[in-house]
């Protein structure tokens, strides 16, 4: 479209242009498309909270040129201007989620945690969870605050003010790790919410466990079997890491050794046992490579030969026997390593097949219990040992865990009674199936009588409204409106049933029960199979929403914690909690799925060399490429361990710059004491001159002639005396100015040593 060579810079604003837009498929539609200032801001204030950008980055040159290009009408708002914005979208979408609470009056789980921001803020994460009448998962973070500190009390009361401002009163679940801080916080709410009236079974099973912070614990103390054979690989693996140079010749032993990967080596954070489990993984795969380069690099077998494991204990030589270990324990973790996975899901139910994972990790450390290979053996004891502390006592347990399984069509009640036999023995396993099953039914009841609440009131009324409007109508209508009476009457009496527990609950519960299960395939969908057959269970399919929300761990609050801590680093650590609330839930809240998938690292690596291999094709020097691949791996890792060590680094130089400084202003003080007392010394030294005595007139006293000398003896004593006395005083604060001077020296030598150590690591980085 050609503008008017006349008058060029007048464009209608208001005219529709064609656009395009995609849709699902990946096809594109053409579209009218008007340019709009203010959903163009609300899209830049989307950009900013999802993509973690700076208020400022709206003020970058870059940005600003960018815009000028691609939309020259665009007003680029301020950084003020920015933010603003994004404290109306945070009230407009809290409006939106909490109408929505309001509106459904159903029941949440949430999952709730505590972190210490850089600010030295202590912040509460609150998440909820819930499906829809859709029968859709979904979770939402409704809570970031700061709290006044992490006891029980003051969680609870964070808790209850955050619930009672989003209008949320029904509380089904509460997921929590296993912080002796936690039960106090979970048994206050419990009291809130009966004094509320909806706190459903007394609140027996309102405590939840996170079973990834269990399963956390119980393999802790398997690796500590295994440290030293796993601290070997640890330190192999950092050695090769330090450095790209040392890199690089690793990956050349790829191609002595004919290994064919394009995966490179991970160093695992020590506290963190999936981590280790992926390091160990990855190192497996190249121990022939490992063998190479400790045979062709002397420096990988002196570092070993001098690194140390603990104080006193050095690390030793990578022998095959470490090679051994490792490659057990690797195999041994891969089980909780996938249950981890598998129950830290968000997006999807995990609730359901909680019990039977737990079933499946009892058998398995019975079975390597029973093994020949001592070492597993051991370990297994240890982890068994560790795993009967939370899940070994049936009483302990929260009956929602069998409740859940039980609703999953494909295992039901017999699935969960022979897990328990399998667990407990015949007797005991029986015994607890027929405890389940009877808390389950009160449940079921709990349910019938809140969704039969209130009906032979509303009856009542409704009848007495009817006889009314009847009186004032004649013939057909009088008949008609009698059919539509009797259908009322009928639908009050199956209410009236169900609220007494009849016949008709009674089935519902039964029926389910009496039906045969679902075919286990992995296509297989829970929430889907209750969504169409909802009508046939009307009330258990309501209890099924609420138990099936349940989730199992508490990573998803956790979660939040990374965001926060990337919202509040070194540079932005000012902003004020209010705002790092609506950032971080903003950001969750607008977040699609696509967004969340996690990004694959070798996928991109792929990607980048493919474009290498196309610049070298079209004549282009491949190695002008922005990132290399080992450089990208070798950054990528180690950059968050430099940040760390920096931090370090920089707090030491200026814990002993600061002493330093006190160190020469004691010194100062001194040097001016010392002075005084010289001065007063030397006054004294004149002072007793003048009064000196010769010998002859000391004979002359001593024979008792001379009275005038005597006096004038008696005169300088007092003087004398003095000047001992601040002789030791000058003695003392000599010593103290040595010791200062001493200390300051120390002091001197630390400062210079940490800042070389802060120079050479952000000269790494």
């Amino acid at each position: 479209m050609f503008k008017c060579p006349k008058r060029p810079a007048i464009v209608d604003k208001k005219q529709s242009n064609l656009g395009f837009k995609s849709v699902s498929g990946g096809d594109v539609v053409v579209v009218a498309w008007k340019f709009d200032q203010e959903e163009c801001r609300k899209t830049l204030c989307r950009m900013v909270i999802v993509d973690e950008l700076p208020f400022s980055f709206v003020e970058k040159e870059g940005f600003r040129d960018f815009m000028k290009v691609a939309q020259p009408y665009f007003r680029i708002p301020s950084c003020s201007t920015v933010t603003r914005d994004c404290f109306d979208l945070f009230n407009e979408e809290k409006q939106k989620l909490k109408r929505s609470f309001i509106e459904t009056k159903q029941r949440v789980c949430i999952t709730t945690d505590t972190w210490t921001s850089i600010q030295r803020i202590n912040y509460m994460c609150i998440t909820s969870h819930w499906i829809d009448s859709e029968w859709n998962m979904h979770k939402r973070i409704i809570n970031f605050c700061p709290i006044v500190s992490h006891k029980g009390e003051d969680m609870a009361n964070g808790i209850c003010r955050c619930l009672r401002e989003w209008g949320i009163n029904k509380i089904f679940t509460v997921t929590v790790d296993n912080a002796s801080s936690n039960n106090v916080t979970v048994k206050e709410l419990s009291k809130q919410l009966t004094k509320m009236g909806t706190n459903l079974m007394n609140g027996n099973h309102l405590h939840a466990r996170c079973m990834a912070h269990i399963m956390n614990l119980v393999v802790q103390d398997s690796l500590k079997e295994s440290s030293v054979s796993i601290e070997r690989v640890r330190h192999a693996v950092r050695y090769v890491r330090q450095s790209p140079a040392r890199l690089k010749r690793f990956q050349e032993c790829f191609d002595d050794e004919q290994l064919n990967c394009k995966k490179t080596l991970c160093l695992d954070v020590p506290t963190r046992w999936n981590s280790t489990y992926l390091m160990l993984r990855r190192a497996v795969e190249f121990e022939s490579a490992f063998s190479y380069y400790a045979s062709s690099e002397i420096g990988l077998r002196h570092y070993l030969e001098h690194s140390y494991i603990e104080v006193g204990i050095p690390t030793g030589e990578l022998l095959s026997s470490d090679w051994e270990n490792v490659k057990r324990i690797t195999k041994f973790l891969e089980i909780f390593y996938l249950l981890t996975l598998k129950i830290s899901g968000s997006r999807y139910v995990t609730s359901n097949i909680h019990f039977l994972e737990i079933c499946v990790v009892v058998v398995y450390l019975k079975q390597l219990i029973a093994n020949e290979d001592t070492v597993l053996s051991e370990i297994a004891k240890k982890m068994k040992e560790k795993f009967d502390k939370y899940w070994g006592d049936p009483g302990k347990m929260n009956n929602i865990i069998f409740i859940s399984c039980i609703l999953d069509p494909r295992y039901k009640l017999e699935s969960v009674g022979y897990a328990l036999v399998k667990m407990f023995g015949q007797d005991l396993g029986a015994t607890i199936q027929a405890e389940v099953k009877k808390y389950m039914t009160s449940l079921f009841s709990e349910y019938v009588k809140s969704g039969s609440k209130g009906v032979v009131l509303a009856s009542s009324s409704d009848c007495s409204s009817l006889n009314t409007s009847t009186s004032e109508l004649s013939g057909s209508q009088v008949s008609t409106q009698n059919t539509g009476l009797l259908e009322s009457l009928m639908q009050d009496i199956k209410k009236y049933k169900s609220e007494s527990g009849g016949v008709d609950t009674r089935i519902e519960l039964d029926k389910y029960f009496g039906e045969e299960t679902e075919d286990d395939t992995k296509e297989f969908d829970v929430l889907l199979w209750w969504k169409l057959n909802s009508a046939r269970f009307p009330i258990l399919a309501e209890m099924a929403r609420d138990v099936l929300a349940v989730p199992v761990s508490s990573v998803v609050s956790e979660c939040s914690f990374s965001t926060g801590g990337r919202l509040l680093d070194s540079f932005r650590s000012s902003l004020t909690p209010k705002l790092v609330q609506a950032l971080v839930c903003l950001q969750d809240w607008l977040r699609n799925e696509k967004l969340k998938q996690p990004v694959c690292v070798e996928e991109d690596l792929d990607k980048i060399e493919q474009l290498e291999q196309d610049l070298a094709s079209d004549g282009k020097d491949p190695s002008a490429s922005v990132l290399h691949r080992e450089t990208f791996l070798w950054y990528r890792d180690d950059l968050n361990q430099l940040e760390v060590e920096v931090k370090e680094l920089a707090k030491k130089r200026d814990t002993y710059k600061l002493l330093s400084e006190q160190r020469e202003g004691e010194a100062k003080i001194l040097r001016a004491e010392l002075d005084a007392a010289r001065k007063e010394h030397a006054d004294l030294v004149s002072y007793v001159k003048i009064f000196e005595v010769s010998e002859n007139e000391l004979d002359m006293v001593t024979n008792g002639q001379n009275p005038q000398v005597q006096q004038k003896i008696d005169r300088i004593d007092q003087p004398r005396v003095e000047m001992d006395v601040i002789k030791v005083e000058a003695k003392e604060w000599k010593g103290k100015m040595d010791r200062l001077a001493s200390e300051k020296e120390t002091a001197r030598v630390q400062l210079t040593s940490a800042e070389a150590q802060l120079q050479a690591t952000e000269g790494e980085g």
